[in-house]
């Protein structure tokens, strides 16, 4: 066992991605943030891609600023799910990388659910039906020269790592969320794949959390001034699959919210909960690390406020100026305003014929709420809006899988927002524990960590390390509001 390993963490998010160096030694581990580069989505003819080879270049980066910094003992990578690219025979990318908000995708869910049955595809996959899964991207892409020519479909952790290391393959937290992944088996669902036109072929061998994808390829070794035998490790791939590792959970009975673009609302698992109550409440079961299952909802999360931020005018909300307004937020009437976050009105990036703030004021109207009209205002209803979900999905999921939390872990960027920290507290009527906000890139550390030889034995070690490592922030839930009333209003 090395007394210390030293890793870079690769986490992407739709806005932003990171490289960190990630340190497990001494009775602690440490993360530091060596290289952050913006990232969005890019429009092209009417139709949204990500610019992956430029996702690409920013690894490369930060990668090799860790490997600048101090020894590289391994690599790892997370991002969001869903998203994916297509190789041809040679394993060159057959065209873009479509984003999952990309509008090729409207009206494909409830043609397969038609085809399939809501009860057939539930049972199998156990995910929740949201319109941008693969499964619908595919569809989507039937007919296509790319689908067609296509050898093999890469989800983005696992393209990106073909490309360190030429190794093909598909990490099974991120290829559980695909709606392609047969829960109850634990492998691909292939005669589902048959049954829509889906070329199975295309889908790769699945891999286990912790497993080796292989180590650098010459010239990547080269670029990165290292050695070729720096391994790759197939981390919790899908972010919320880290993140879920980094919570620092001491109780068994714990709900999390991975806070971010997305909020991701939900519980730790032995098994999945595949029951028509749980589909009816549309709950997904998604695979964890060390063969646990992640049941969560997936709620809009703060994307709505940035889109808000965005069509204000995003440069007059940084720091000081975003600090100002969800203090403005909070001097605010409480619950005055609450909607739907979940709307798919609020998917779709904002634009200045269709700002965020107008679809917030739309809502409103349409449920006979108070209509916002100020940034403050709309920041609050937001705010207020999130806490609501959370309450409904918290409560909702400890029903259905029989539990009862004890607390809430609040991880990710939204667990630096004290308001909604508070609101949440408030809503759940349990005890939030805010922070750490990089818990994905803690998680994706702790993972190649133990691959690679430090005394980690399973999720309890490793969030023991989390807590001795980090502080967390405590928010007592407060009396005074009905939020029963509030969620009655947007049900």
């Amino acid at each position: 066992m090395r007394p210390h390993v030293r890793v870079a963490a690769v986490d992407l998010g739709a806005t932003s991605g990171r490289v960190m160096s990630g340190r497990i030694g001494g009775d602690r581990v440490e993360i530091d943030q060596l290289h952050r580069f913006p990232n969005g989505a890019v429009r092209v003819r009417g139709s949204l891609f990500w610019d992956v080879l430029g996702i690409h270049r920013e690894v490369l980066t930060g990668i090799r600023e860790v490997a600048r910094t101090g020894p590289l003992h391994g690599i790892g990578i997370d991002s969001w799910a869903i998203d994916h690219g297509l190789l041809d025979h040679d394993g060159q990318l057959l065209g873009q990388v479509f984003s999952h908000r990309d509008a090729r995708v409207e009206g494909i869910a409830e043609k397969v659910v038609a085809q399939i049955g809501a009860a057939t595809l539930y049972g199998t996959t156990g995910i929740q039906q949201l319109p941008f899964n693969t499964i619908y991207q595919l569809v989507a892409a039937r007919g296509t020269t790319a689908l067609d020519a296509a050898e093999t479909m890469l989800l983005l952790p696992d393209l990106l790592g073909f490309w360190l290391t030429g190794a093909i393959g598909a990490e099974r937290t991120n290829a559980s969320t695909t709606q392609l992944y047969d829960v109850r088996r634990g492998a691909w669902a292939v005669d589902l794949c048959r049954e829509l036109g889906i070329p199975e072929g295309v889908l790769p061998p699945l891999r286990d959390p912790g497993s080796l994808l292989g180590t650098l390829l010459p010239e990547v070794a080269d670029e990165l001034g290292v050695t070729t035998d720096v391994p790759v490790v197939a981390v919790g791939s899908h972010d919320t699959a880290s993140a879920v590792v980094g919570v620092p959970a001491e109780v068994g009975d714990f709900a999390y919210i991975s806070s971010g673009t997305w909020s991701l609302v939900g519980l730790e698992l032995d098994q999945a909960v595949l029951t028509e109550e749980a589909r009816l409440a549309d709950f997904t079961n998604e695979v964890g690390v060390d063969g646990t299952i992640r049941f969560l909802k997936n709620v809009m999360g703060l994307w709505v406020l940035s889109e808000s931020l965005r069509s204000w005018g995003e440069r007059r909300y940084q720091s000081a100026e975003l600090r100002s307004l969800l203090a403005a937020a909070a001097e605010l009437e409480p619950l005055r305003t609450v909607v739907d976050i979940n709307d798919p009105r609020l998917l779709f990036p904002s634009t200045s014929a269709d700002p965020m703030p107008e679809r917030i004021a739309t809502l409103a109207a349409e449920s006979d709420e108070a209509i916002p009209h100020s940034p403050a205002a709309i920041t609050r209803c937001i705010l207020d809006s999130l806490a609501v979900a959370y309450r409904r999905h918290v409560r909702t999921a400890a029903a259905l899988a029989g539990t009862s939390p004890e607390v809430v872990h609040v991880v990710g960027g939204g667990s630096q927002n004290e308001l909604l920290c508070q609101l949440t507290a408030d809503a759940c009527g349990l005890p939030v524990l805010a922070g750490p906000v990089e818990a994905a890139a803690l998680g994706n550390v702790l993972v190649q960590g133990r691959a690679l030889g430090a005394d980690l034995p399973d999720l309890p070690a490793m969030r023991d390390l989390v807590r001795r490592s980090y502080d967390v922030r405590r928010f007592e839930p407060r009396d005074g509001l009905d939020w029963a009333a509030a969620e009655a209003r947007i049900s």
